[in-house]
């Protein structure tokens, strides 16, 4: 099933109302930080930009365009539009030098968005746990007969 960006983003929004209603949301308030967190996660969707995310995380702090482009089997303007859609996300970074663009990974805003979104999968404390108020067993659910004593 193939979903648009913009419907994952209300499908996102929507999710996210009962959370920040509930209160149980810890970081995501305000509408700017909902598309914040679309942004980033829209650019983590495609297997090529993580690829990417890691190449600059493991072999940085700033690598050029044209030597990230070589590191993929597909062409290079693919390579530059991935960047593209990582940078206008807040992903990475870039500096211009030239005909040559340096990328750098944008670790604290990774960190805040992602971190702060696992922050909220966190298990419940024994205080937030449902009891439930109703019969333990199924047995206990069939109405008494007419010999025994309720």
């Amino acid at each position: 099933m193939v979903v648009s960006t913009r419907a994952a983003g209300t499908c996102l929004q929507s999710l996210a109302v009962p959370l920040i209603i509930s209160g149980t949301a810890k970081r995501y308030g305000a509408a700017t930080d909902l598309d914040e967190l679309d942004a980033v996660f829209g650019a983590l969707a495609h297997a090529a930009r993580r690829q990417l995310i890691l190449l600059l995380s493991y072999l940085g702090p700033e690598l050029p365009s044209g030597y990230l482009a070589r590191r993929f089997s597909h062409s290079w303007p693919t390579t530059t539009r991935h960047l593209n859609i990582l940078h206008r996300a807040g992903v990475v970074e870039v500096r211009r030098e030239g005909r040559t663009s340096h990328y750098r990974l944008n670790r604290p805003l990774l960190e805040r968005v992602v971190g702060g979104w696992l922050e909220n999968l966190t298990p419940p404390s024994p205080d937030q746990t449902w009891a439930s108020s109703g019969p333990k067993f199924s047995s206990e659910l069939l109405p008494p007969s007419k010999g025994t004593p309720p």
